[in-house]
């Protein structure tokens, strides 16, 4: 039986996975070299309101959920959402500066998990300390570095 979270993930795969590539087509539909990337970016902030503002709403809402939140919580949740955005425009920078989206993309969903894997075992470390971290994570590191590295040397068209 499929865990729920499992579809959830691959919702979330299918989504980012097609970000880059939808996102470098807005700029680059929005028929101006200097600032359609940022005119792309609009409308993903825009999208970002409709999604995640009134889907978080609606979800609160619907589950009945008190409205009262953290300081901690709020702050820390609100600077994901700085980084989330930072990243997010990052990505058109480079599409800025003629990175291409299976090359971009590809780096980012390579070297992202490499970061997320080194903060979350820093901020959360293993039980029993750091002897218990198995090979194979490190030989996963490993292997995601490897990848992005493939994809930016042996890039289509090169």
């Amino acid at each position: 039986m499929v865990k729920t979270w499992i579809i959830f993930v691959v919702m979330t795969v299918a989504s980012w996975g097609l970000y880059g590539v939808f996102l470098h087509k807005g700029q680059l539909s929005m028929a101006d070299a200097v600032h359609g990337r940022y005119k792309a970016f609009l409308f993903v902030g825009l999208a970002y309101l409709l999604v995640a503002v009134i889907g978080s709403v609606v979800m609160l809402m619907v589950n009945g959920a008190e409205w009262s939140f953290t300081g901690k919580g709020v702050s820390w949740s609100f600077f994901a959402g700085v980084v989330g955005a930072v990243g997010a425009f990052g990505v058109l920078l480079a599409f800025g500066a003629k990175g291409r989206p299976a090359v971009v993309m590809s780096i980012v969903f390579a070297g992202a998990p490499i970061v997320n894997a080194i903060v979350a075992t820093l901020s959360h470390p293993p039980e029993g300390g750091w002897g218990a971290i198995r090979w194979q994570f490190v030989l996963g590191i490993l292997l995601a570095a490897a990848g992005g590295c493939l994809v930016t040397f042996f890039k289509p068209g090169s």
